[in-house]
């Protein structure tokens, strides 16, 4: 590659680390945040759950958006959007509107991710394989550092220390892409030129509307009934009507021309749609761990900020270990050794949770993120190994955007978990019983990784 594919590949880097790396140093802020805000566990948690609910969203339509106004104008924007949510955010007058710059913030960095990767595809022609796996730290490494990153600001800082640092990031992604980045060709079909129903039709915006509102209103409702202790009317209305609205975004999916998530895909190749699935589960498993941990670390055991980014470090050092040594590996054997393995690892750290308490050795604790973090590392490679295997070649883009989709979705449901279990206070029994449902979780995916494995043999 020449130089200018390596400044271009930096400057994409620089851009789509934002969300991973936003995501994760959160993690760390809970606690301080519910004693800034003097909000219970459940409400706080929004800041995490209305991240991923704007991501799974985002995503998916920024990528269908680019088509219209072009990858590079996608990709600027969506720094711009960044840039200000992070400068804005830290001066929000309450938890509402931090909630608010939260959700701007994730579409800005959404749209980044969503055009970034294609970005590389489309104007670096040599070495892809290199180019992508380097994307791939950046994104990774974000993850990996995201809680220590997020732990030392806090300490020295204040929870405000987690926006503005994204400022320098994305000042130096915006400089090197609007230099390196060439401009977009002219789309087949302009935005300009469309009228509104074709501009509605090609976006899905009935869709995407029908998915956005039902999601929140289910999963809002099963927080704040979780949060006050009983079920009200409303409570029982707002989710009924979320329910509603699913069921008519699935009906409406099925026969729309240009669907926002093609359902279809999933009906037409069933090892898809079991790939997809296990996907969210382990991702259930490991943001349950990867955001209640620190909750745990910081309220139970009284650990510091500081050094609960330490401990959680341990995490996404074994993640970054095993990633390349999980790819020689999976060339060899294939994706089902590994996944097993990596479920019976989650299955271990799962029911190490169960018998921790506030006096064991802080070494039991790394031994748990240790058991995630290699089972996490080598996820990372061998479920994105069976989705090329169980997915035909011609839809191979639509199965990457579903596969991102399933991630959120885990992460969604993680948050929502943790929620429900400790309601209005983190407390160590309440830990102990998110571990014991993480175990049988992660049982049902050692079950589901050997059967499909002893189903492809036969095969």
């Amino acid at each position: 590659m020449n130089a200018r594919s390596w400044w271009l590949m930096i400057s994409v880097g620089l851009g789509i680390l934002l969300n991973p790396l936003n995501s994760s140093m959160v993690s760390v802020a809970i606690p301080r945040l519910q004693h800034q805000f003097q909000l219970d566990y459940t409400a706080v948690s929004w800041i995490i759950f209305s991240f991923y609910i704007a991501s799974a969203v985002a995503q998916p339509v920024m990528g269908k958006a680019s088509d219209l106004f072009g990858r590079r104008t996608i990709f600027l924007t969506g720094l711009v959007i960044a840039f200000v949510a992070s400068i804005l955010a830290p001066l929000s007058p309450g938890f509402g509107w931090l909630i608010v710059f939260r959700i701007v913030q994730s579409i800005g960095t959404s749209m980044v991710v969503a055009v970034g990767m294609a970005i590389v595809r489309v104007h670096i022609t040599e070495k892809q394989a290199t180019a992508l796996s380097v994307l791939s730290m950046f994104t990774s490494g974000a993850a990996a550092i995201g809680p220590f990153f997020g732990g030392v600001l806090i300490h020295l800082w204040g929870w405000s220390s987690i926006f503005f640092i994204n400022v320098p990031f994305v000042t130096a992604s915006f400089v090197l892409a609007w230099r390196t980045i060439p401009k977009d060709q002219p789309p087949a079909s302009p935005a300009n030129k469309l009228s509104v129903r074709q501009w509605m039709n090609r976006m899905d915006v009935p869709g995407i509307l029908l998915f956005t509102v039902g999601l929140i209103a289910l999963l809002a409702q099963l927080l704040s009934a979780k949060s006050s202790g009983h079920v009200s009317l409303f409570n029982v209305i707002a989710g009924l009507a979320g329910i509603v609205l699913l069921t008519v975004f699935v009906r409406h999916e099925l026969s729309a021309k240009s669907p926002f998530i093609p359902l279809r895909t999933f009906a037409s190749y069933p090892a898809l749609t079991w790939v997809n699935l296990q996907f969210m589960l382990v991702n259930l498993l490991f943001y349950s761990v990867f955001f209640g941990l620190p909750s745990y670390l910081q309220l139970v055991r009284h650990v510091s900020e500081f050094h609960t980014g330490i401990l959680m470090l341990s995490l996404g050092l074994c993640s970054l270990i095993i990633s390349p040594l999980a790819g020689r590996w999976i060339d060899r054997s294939g994706p089902r050794p590994a996944m097993i393995i990596s479920a019976i690892l989650m299955t271990l750290g799962s029911a190490w949770l169960v018998i921790l308490n506030p006096s064991s050795p802080v070494i039991s604790v790394c031994l748990a993120l240790a058991a995630f973090g290699i089972s996490n590392g080598l996820n990372n490679v061998a479920m994105q190994a069976a989705l090329f295997n169980s997915s035909p070649k011609d839809i191979i883009g639509v199965s990457s955007g579903l596969f991102s989709t399933s991630r959120y979705f885990g992460t969604i449901l993680s948050s929502l978990l943790i929620g429900i279990v400790m309601g209005n206070q983190f407390s160590f029994e309440g830990f102990q019983v998110l571990g014991i449902i993480l175990t049988i979780v992660a049982l049902s995916l050692v079950f589901m990784s050997r059967r499909r494995m002893d189903s492809a043999q036969q095969l």
